[in-house]
């Protein structure tokens, strides 16, 4: 005999294996590493401090 399987079951497995499938494909095509993420988050943080070291004062404040 056939083995009983519950077909409601059956079809949220399937919908979660291809969302699973379809989350996979994303990842691959746009996602990026986590050291990625680390070193372009931490080379901005550099930039802005540099950019903000680099600021004049405000125009009319005398910082002499």
């Amino acid at each position: 005999m056939a083995e009983i399987i519950n077909l409601r079951r059956a079809r949220k497995a399937k919908a979660r294996s291809d969302a699973a499938a379809e989350a996979d494909a994303n990842r691959h095509k746009f996602g990026r590493s986590k050291a990625e993420r680390d070193r372009s988050e931490a080379a901005a943080e550099l930039a802005a401090k540099r950019l903000d070291g680099h600021r004049l004062g405000e125009p009319g404040s005398d910082d002499t």
